[in-house]
């Protein structure tokens, strides 16, 4: 279920915003200041954002230059203002979208899936991975470590995509085998340590001076922490 984000100061346009959004099958969180706004930004992962301008402590166009920074999350821009002059600058400055009030709440819900859409299918078109010297290609299924190709099982790339798309998180032998054998645990890791021990001997090989994965000791195995 994608996850919307609702910055928006007036409080009875951002319940309707969220009540209309939640009935369409998303699920929503809503904040009401600037601060706040940018604040739930870097702290937790949203799939859209919807924007106001106008908002108290930290405007919107503010928080919008500040998320450029570091995250292509999608952001509806929703205001008052129908100059098409800042509707220019704030698309410029990496809005995906611009919704004037007062707003259709039918149109809200369509321009958000729309916008969702899109950007789900440029993730999946585009999806890579980089850690350290170790950049994994979704699209072409290619693994290199600094450009020289490290050729890999369907099992071995399986996990090491899962290890890169979480890294920090610490996989059990059964969260492993249930994900990528795509099967119910029943306690034999022999399959599960044995292709994880392949893949480190082949990453090793690639770059015998560097650590990709490590174990972490009566739970599992997650990306090695520098």
């Amino acid at each position: 279920m994608d996850t919307i984000l609702i910055v928006e100061d007036n409080r009875d346009v951002n319940l309707m915003l969220a009540e209309a959004l939640t009935d369409a099958g998303y699920e929503t969180k809503s904040i009401y200041t600037g601060t706040d706004g940018i604040r739930e930004i870097k702290s937790h992962s949203y799939d859209l954002i919807l924007l106001d301008i106008m908002l108290p402590y930290k405007s919107g166009d503010e928080i919008l230059k500040e998320v450029r920074s570091f995250s292509d999350v999608p952001v509806i821009i929703i205001s008052a203002k129908e100059l098409v002059g800042t509707k220019i600058d704030l698309l410029k400055i990496g809005a995906d979208d611009y919704i004037t009030k007062p707003f259709d709440l039918g149109e809200v819900v369509a321009r958000v899936g729309s916008n969702l859409r899109r950007f789900h299918k440029q993730i999946q078109e585009t999806r890579t991975f980089s850690y350290k010297d170790l950049a994994l290609d979704d699209s072409t299924k290619r693994v290199a470590i600094s450009d020289a190709e490290v050729e890999l099982t369907a099992k071995e790339y399986l996990i090491l995509e899962l290890l890169l798309e979480h890294p920090g998180k610490v996989f059990t032998k059964a969260n492993l085998y249930e994900t990528v054998w795509e099967e119910d645990y029943l306690g034999d890791d022999n399959a599960v340590k044995t292709h994880m021990s392949n893949l480190r001997s082949k990453l090793k090989k690639a770059n015998p001076h560097e650590d990709y994965i490590e174990t972490v000791w009566g739970l599992g195995y997650r990306l090695y922490k520098a």
